[in-house]
C-alpha cells in the first residue's frame, strides 16, 4: 500500500512539473522574427521590410541602357539611362511613407508601405505579410495631356514573405497596376505576380533573384504603339551592413517604378534586352 502511495505521488508530481513548465512557455512572449529581407526592394519589388520608428531611408536607383540598344554604348552604359531619387520615413514601426522623383516620363511618386502580419519565431505566423502601394503623377509638359488625370497611375502590391533560415528568404507578391490612360489595345488594369529570394553567401552579402509575371494580357497589334507582355526577370548581388545596402544585378527592366515595369515593359530578356542595374540606400536614426 505504501509503494501504491509513492507511485501515485511520483505522478502527480510529474504531471504537475509537466504542467508548470507548459504554463511557462505560454507566458513567454512569442517574439517576431526578423524581416525576410535587409533591403527595402529586391531588385525591383518592395519586400518585407519596415524601418524602426524614425528611421528615414534615401534611395538612389540606377537603370542603365540595354546590352542590344546600340553598337557604340558600351553594354549600355553610355546609353540613356533610368535615375530615382527617393526618401522614406517611418513614423511608425509598421508603417513607411515617401516620395521619389524618376527620370523617365518625369515621374513623382508618392509611396507607402504597411506591416499587416509579422511572421513568428515560434511559427504560430508563418509569414510576414505586408502592403505597399503608391501614386505617381508623370509631370511632363501639359501638352502630352488632354486631362490632368491622365498624369495618374496607382499601383497596390500584397507581399507575403518568409525567413525560412538564416540564409534562405523568399517573397511571392500579387499586385494591381492602373494607369487612367492607356493605349486602345491594352486596359487601364493588369494583375501581375512577382517570385523573389535571396540567398547569403556570408554575414555581409547575397544573392538575389527576382521574377515580375504580368497576368492580365493584351492584345498585340504591331501597328500601334503596343507594349508586350513580356515577365521582369533580374539576378543580382547584395551587400549589406547596419546602414547601408548595394545591389547590382542584371535585368531587362528599366521602368524603376512599379506599374512601369509590370505594364510597360518591352524588353524581352531572352531577346537580349538585358541591362545593367544598381540599387543604393542609406538609412539614418533621428
Amino acid at each position: 500500500m505504501k509503494k501504491i502511495i509513492v507511485a501515485l505521488i511520483s505522478v502527480l508530481a510529474i504531471q504537475a512539473s509537466l504542467f508548470s513548465q507548459e504554463k511557462t512557455r505560454d507566458t513567454v512572449p512569442d517574439k517576431p522574427e526578423r524581416a525576410a529581407f535587409e533591403s527595402s526592394y529586391i531588385i525591383d519589388n518592395p519586400t518585407d521590410l519596415l524601418f524602426s520608428k524614425k528611421t528615414m531611408e534615401i534611395a538612389i536607383v540606377h537603370r542603365f541602357g540595354t546590352f542590344s540598344g546600340g553598337t557604340n554604348d558600351l553594354i549600355g552604359i553610355w546609353a540613356p539611362s533610368n535615375i530615382r531619387i527617393g526618401v522614406a520615413y517611418a513614423p511608425h514601426e509598421r508603417l513607411t511613407v515617401g516620395f521619389g522623383t524618376t527620370k523617365f516620363d518625369r515621374l513623382q511618386d508618392f509611396n507607402w508601405k504597411v506591416g499587416l502580419l509579422r511572421q513568428t519565431r515560434s511559427g504560430r505566423i508563418p509569414v510576414n505579410i505586408s502592403y505597399y502601394g503608391n501614386f505617381v503623377i508623370d509631370a511632363r509638359k501639359k501638352e502630352n495631356f488632354i486631362l490632368d488625370q491622365h498624369r495618374y497611375s496607382f499601383f497596390h502590391q500584397v507581399i507575403f514573405a518568409r525567413r525560412f533560415t538564416p540564409a534562405l528568404s523568399m517573397q511571392i507578391a500579387p499586385s494591381v497596376s492602373h494607369f487612367n490612360l492607356v493605349d486602345s489595345n491594352m486596359k487601364n488594369d493588369r494583375l501581375a505576380i512577382a517570385f523573389g529570394g535571396r540567398v547569403k553567401v556570408s554575414p555581409q552579402s547575397s544573392i538575389l533573384w527576382d521574377y515580375s509575371q504580368p497576368i492580365t494580357r493584351f492584345e498585340i497589334n504591331p501597328d500601334l504603339n503596343n507594349y508586350n507582355n513580356y515577365p521582369g526577370i533580374s539576378l543580382g548581388f547584395e551587400v549589406r551592413t547596419s546602414s547601408h545596402a548595394f545591389q547590382i544585378f542584371l535585368s531587362n527592366l528599366n521602368g524603376i517604378v512599379p506599374q512601369q515595369n509590370y505594364v510597360k515593359n518591352e524588353n524581352d530578356f531572352f531577346n537580349g534586352d538585358i541591362l545593367i542595374g544598381f540599387n543604393i540606400t542609406r538609412l539614418y536614426n533621428f
